[in-house]
């Protein structure tokens, strides 16, 4: 653990990790202007992408005024600072005047932090899930000090959208990418403002193209037009509902299966077998040219648990083409380096 609260002086590092933080720290105190920074490898291979001093400073400032964020505020870092989740909390200390804890990442940051009065955190799901059904109650204690907390980097469960409802702390799921740097639009996940629908950040305009995909203008992508792959409805000029992805649209028969919506139907029955993590995914098949499969993180399910689950799928299922063929499991999923499901990796690993 290690504390930045004074970028005149900045900590020596103690860890070949507290490095990396200590080097990209110099590079833009130094005034460096632009940064290379990798995506994060869950939709493709990692890239490289170059990204200016002004569009990570147009980020740092926009998520500033967005969560009331001030001067000597303790910020927590505890996501990966070599993808842009964890190099931005650290744009934001620098730009904003924050003080920083810097842990490197691990499923539950909190149990290492003791007394420290904590006003911004960013979580991917699986942590802030970790830290919810800790049997530690201080964790809460610590969570609810906060003025708001964010969770990005994969998408959020209904389980999780729950589980902060025990939290008086304002959670926030966020939509973003490397492309953007980092998240351009947020939605409330708990409290009285829940929304199943994104709402975009100041100055940041949404469009979307054929295929019905968002696109993106903002000071952050400096002005110019991301187009992504992901399948939205537009609510209103600032506001939008995330679908699935463009790309996880498999072909089965000759009929197009959304997978998220797969993922959306069983996930309900998976909570009631304690199964957190899963994903639907199109095999290769000579017949269908690809057939729906899910594959859970869980160790091995009897037969009989697998046949009333896909019972109890086809029960709620609005056609027989959203019941996947087989059910797979694995005891634990390969990540990508910023903790999200490697599906790729994954399935390799199950020898299909």
């Amino acid at each position: 653990m290690m504390l930045i609260d004074d970028y005149n002086n900045l900590p020596k590092p103690n860890s070949e990790y507290e490095e990396k933080v200590i080097t990209f720290c110099k590079l833009w105190l130094n005034g460096q202007e632009s940064f290379i920074l990798k995506t994060s490898g869950s939709t493709g291979e990692p890239k490289p992408i170059s990204l200016s001093r002004k569009q990570m400073e147009a980020s740092a400032l926009l998520t500033g005024k967005t969560f009331g964020l001030k001067e000597q505020d303790l910020a927590l870092v505890c996501l990966n600072v070599e993808y842009i989740a964890g190099i931005m909390m650290l744009v934001r200390g620098m730009v904003l005047k924050l003080k920083l804890l810097i842990l490197p990442p691990s499923s539950n940051p909190l149990l290492n932090i003791e007394n420290q009065k904590i006003d911004f955190a960013a979580f991917v799901p699986l942590q802030l899930q970790s830290i919810l059904e800790s049997d530690n109650k201080h964790l809460l204690i610590t969570l609810n000090r906060m003025k708001a907390i964010i969770v990005g980097g994969a998408a959020v469960s209904q389980q999780l959208v729950e589980q902060t409802q025990e939290l008086s702390v304002p959670a926030y799921s966020t939509y973003g990418m490397t492309e953007t740097v980092s998240h351009i639009a947020i939605r409330r996940i708990n409290g009285e403002n829940t929304s199943q629908n994104f709402k975009v950040l100041s100055g940041v305009k949404i469009g979307i193209d054929e295929r019905n995909c968002l696109n993106i203008l903002s000071a952050a992508s400096n002005f110019e037009l991301v187009q992504t792959n992901d399948l939205v409805e537009i609510i209103a000029k600032d506001e939008f509902k995330l679908l699935g992805r463009f790309d996880n649209i498999i072909n089965s028969g000759g009929v197009k299966i959304q997978l998220e919506k797969v993922e959306n139907t069983v996930e309900v029955f998976l909570e009631s077998l304690h199964i957190n993590r899963f994903f639907a995914f199109g095999m290769a098949d000579e017949r269908l040219g690809q057939k729906l499969i899910l594959v859970l993180e869980s160790e091995n399910l009897d037969d009989e648990i697998k046949r009333k689950l896909l019972e109890d799928i086809k029960n709620v299922s609005d056609t027989i083409y959203q019941i996947p063929k087989n059910i797979f499991t694995i005891s634990t999923f390969s990540e990508t380096p910023t903790g999200k499901i490697d599906k790729k990796a994954t399935i390799k690993r199950l020898n299909l």
